[in-house]
């Protein structure tokens, strides 16, 4: 569990992308240029650096945290490397390890953090079990989990798995570098709403109008 208890209650978000072999070339540059920019759009919200922690975790044959639950001042996403396969339901139940180790639960000492928010990308469909790990990760919506949102990207997206897995999903056709940043630039701004209003977040978040490249799928919030 992470021990630096201070007055102010963080707001987790966990950003999950998948890098397997299908994102190799323009796609996961674009995702690196997203994820600058994400930095640089967050550092200028003074509302996101008081309260906002994020912590990315990519998969592809395997899933790995590369970013652990951080303050957004602090916050330096490393350049990311697409190859391999789509191990999404490996990387939910790397994200179900991190709760349970990164995030502060109330007590009757201290007030806990607001509940995680999750966003998810990915551009095709699972190769590895991924049923188990949401229905595991389900069970928290009552207190450490809240929304989770998720980007069906490209023609190859199975939007009918991403719909059992979050309570939101976009979807484009489209994988170019435009699309993706732009992409980013929502979640940055999804982000800075949640932590302008984090005495409010309950199980779910108000999300900004999506981009217009982006259809919202499912919205079960």
């Amino acid at each position: 569990m992470f021990s630096d208890q201070t007055s102010i209650r963080r707001l987790p978000i966990y950003i999950i992308l998948d890098t397997s072999r299908s994102m190799r070339g323009e796609p996961i540059r674009a995702v690196n240029a997203g994820l600058q920019m994400l930095k640089e759009t967050l550092l200028k919200d003074p509302y996101a650096v008081e309260t906002s922690f994020v912590s990315i975790i990519e998969y592809n044959t395997e899933p790995r945290q590369v970013v652990p639950l951080t303050e957004v001042i602090r916050f330096d996403p490393p350049p990311l490397e697409a190859g391999g396969w789509s191990a999404m339901g490996s990387a939910l139940r790397l994200l179900d390890q991190r709760l349970d180790e990164e995030i502060l639960v109330n007590t009757d000492e201290h007030k806990g953090d607001y509940k995680s928010q999750v966003f998810l990308m990915s551009d095709g469909r699972p190769t590895d079990a991924w049923k188990m790990a949401i229905k595991t990760l389900r069970k928290r919506h009552a207190n450490t989990l809240g929304t989770i949102i998720a980007l069906g990207c490209g023609p190859k997206a199975d939007l009918e798995i991403l719909s059992q897995v979050a309570d939101v999903v976009l979807a484009t056709a489209q994988v170019t570098p435009a699309i993706i940043v732009s992409y980013f630039k929502w979640v940055s701004q999804a982000i800075n709403v949640a932590s302008k209003s984090a005495s409010a977040v309950g199980g779910s978040i108000n999300l900004p109008p999506p981009p217009p490249a982006f259809n919202i799928i499912v919205r079960s919030m």
